[in-house]
């Protein structure tokens, strides 16, 4: 199965930034879908964005919209996803994986399993 490995996260200020990072070591992702879900305390994981395989074409869950982009880079077989403005509830486990984006945002391949994700924490 593939799994993506997730960095970048960490304490962050209201209305500060961070920038999350979604690498391979044996997986191309410029040719597939790639999605970030977050998974907070007792809350289900759901899917904040997704970036399609095609045409780069974006995708956000409406909370995140306006604040944060996803955006890849070939050249370095990256994913990113630029947090803005954050909220106290950003906080959560952030995850990437093999996606199909759609209306649900983003659903994990059933090829892929999840890493182990960063801890974003949002906090004065």
């Amino acid at each position: 199965q593939v799994q993506l490995v997730e960095s970048g996260g960490g304490l962050g200020q209201p209305g500060g930034s961070l920038r999350l990072s979604c690498t391979a070591s044996r997986f191309i992702l410029d040719k597939a879908a790639i999605g970030w879900f977050r998974q907070a305390p007792g809350k289900e994981r759901e899917g904040v964005s997704c970036i399609s395989e095609r045409d780069d074409r974006t995708y956000y869950e409406d909370s995140v919209r306006g604040r944060f982009t996803i955006s890849r880079d070939s050249v370095k077989n990256t994913v990113y996803l630029q947090m803005d403005s954050l909220k106290p509830e950003d906080t959560a486990l952030y995850y990437c994986a093999p996606s199909v984006c759609g209306r649900g945002i983003a659903t994990k391949t059933a090829y892929a399993s999840w890493g182990q994700g960063t801890q974003v924490t949002v906090s004065p």
